[in-house]
């Protein structure tokens, strides 16, 4: 479950993955097995193969994809979280849940 976010946002995430696009999309997401990380960022795409090469840049595992809900993503939190979204210019959504 997703907090935080929009539904118009969620949806705009959907439509770019269901379309091919890298989209990213962070939301508040508690788990206790990964204690201190209180956001997650998904980074999704249905083209598989540009997902797993997208991936590749930045040391993610084909194998960590979530393909669960029918919207391919990798699930980025902790270090990953915070050095991808630098590098990809998105810091402004990880701040705004800080």
């Amino acid at each position: 479950m997703a907090f935080g976010i929009t539904r118009k946002e969620l949806d705009e995430w959907k439509n770019h993955v269901k379309n091919g696009q890298i989209a990213f999309l962070t939301h508040y997401w508690i788990d206790q097995r990964f204690p201190g990380c209180k956001t997650v960022t998904k980074v999704g795409c249905s083209n598989l193969s540009t997902l797993i090469e997208w991936g590749k840049q930045y040391g993610l595992k084909e194998e960590w994809i979530d393909l669960k809900e029918g919207y391919p993503h990798f699930d980025l939190f902790g270090h990953y979280e915070y050095d991808i979204l630098k590098e990809e210019g998105l810091l402004a959504q990880l701040n705004r849940f800080k």
